[in-house]
């Protein structure tokens, strides 16, 4: 009975820690949700989608709130593709089909794991609109399929004050490129 006392402190205190970091991060950087309170978002937030935050959080993803066409969703706002998620290669095809050195895990592989989805283009293209991310990193993104069937996959960065997309073997991997996701609130 102790224990399960004491487990349900840590798990409040962790709660709590995880939340006053999101809403420090939501009161710094005001221009990314105008007009939103974070009293709102977090009493939304559910015991799943608080895991996935605690993971985007502990893979240095720095989730904050970002409207997406009237949705809101926490988004990976690092400056740089999230570390804890980078020398990946696409998805779990690419992972098996590499024959030597292959990484630890996949981008989509990792993104399940941590409970988030892969930003497309356009989520990658409008992150942008709030800072410049991705400046000496870059990041995997939703592949569609036909450009996957055929062995390639998308990734994003931002160079000269421009989003560029390019294509990638699948099974490439690169200790500067990662993975940015999105949680639906």
């Amino acid at each position: 009975m102790c224990n399960d006392i004491e487990e349900e402190n840590l798990l409040k205190q962790k709660k709590e820690e995880l939340l006053n970091a999101l809403e420090s991060r939501f009161n710094t950087h005001k221009e990314r949700h105008e007009d939103i309170s974070f009293e709102n978002i977090a009493a939304k937030l559910t015991d799943k989608q608080l895991a996935a935050l605690h993971n985007m959080e502990s893979t240095e993803g720095e989730p904050d709130v970002i409207d997406f066409k009237g949705d809101l969703y926490f988004v990976d706002c690092a400056k740089e593709s999230p570390k804890g998620r980078r020398s990946v290669c696409y998805d779990r095809a690419a992972l098996e089909a590499r024959k030597k050195y292959k990484p630890e895990n996949s981008a989509v592989d990792l993104a399940k794991e941590i409970g988030i989805d892969i930003l497309t283009e356009e989520d990658y293209r409008h992150l942008q609109q709030f800072g410049d991310f991705d400046l000496k990193s870059s990041s995997w993104v939703e592949t569609p399929s036909d450009i996957r069937d055929l062995g390639g996959a998308l990734f994003c960065d931002k160079r000269y004050n421009t989003v560029f997309l390019y294509h990638n073997g699948a099974d490439s991997y690169y200790g500067a490129r990662g993975f940015r996701g999105k949680l639906k609130i």
